[in-house]
């Protein structure tokens, strides 16, 4: 079964802030201002994602619902390096049905279900080598992981994935 997006707790967000969307990964929010669109009036939160060079504009009152989210604590974090410590668990069914499952749990924002996807496609030195799909996916698992991680700990998004693959290294 495959993960149903997090339904983030009410946060409220700031200029500033660093967020996790579902779909798109970290962005920073530019401003929360109120815009009239088609005669309704709409609190909207802009969303700016740097890597992508993209906006987003998200109402307020569906922020919630769509899985916007403040990046994780430290303590939350932690816990996602002890997941990626862990054993791998790969099913045995066939490719096409897990490459959905790990597109899903990606797509879910959830930082320990996307630590589970870089766990389980990371291949070790002497491992048999990866489908270029499975590359694809463990690499925009890792970056979306790296990213989230960059922002927590305040380095850049390359550093991450070093820190990340060194760390998947030493498991």
């Amino acid at each position: 079964m495959l993960p149903q997006r997090a339904v983030a707790k009410a946060e409220n967000f700031r200029a500033g802030d660093f967020v996790v969307y579902p779909t798109h990964g970290v962005g920073t929010v530019d401003r929360i201002v109120t815009e009239e669109i088609a005669g309704h009036k709409l609190e909207l939160i802009h969303i700016t994602f740097d890597e992508n060079r993209m906006t987003l504009r998200v109402p307020v009152n569906k922020a919630r619902s769509a899985g916007l989210r403040k990046l994780s604590s430290r303590k939350q974090f932690d816990e996602v390096l002890a997941t990626l410590k862990g054993r791998a668990r790969i099913k045995r069914t066939m490719w096409s049905r897990r490459a959905q499952e790990y597109e899903a749990k990606i797509n879910s924002g959830d930082p320990m279900a996307i630590a589970e996807v870089v766990r389980d496609l990371h291949r070790n030195a002497g491992q048999p080598d990866q489908s270029f799909s499975e590359r694809q996916i463990f690499e925009s698992a890792l970056e979306r992981l790296a990213a989230e991680y960059g922002a927590l700990e305040g380095i850049s998004k390359q550093e991450a994935i070093d820190k990340l693959l060194i760390f998947l290294k030493s498991a």
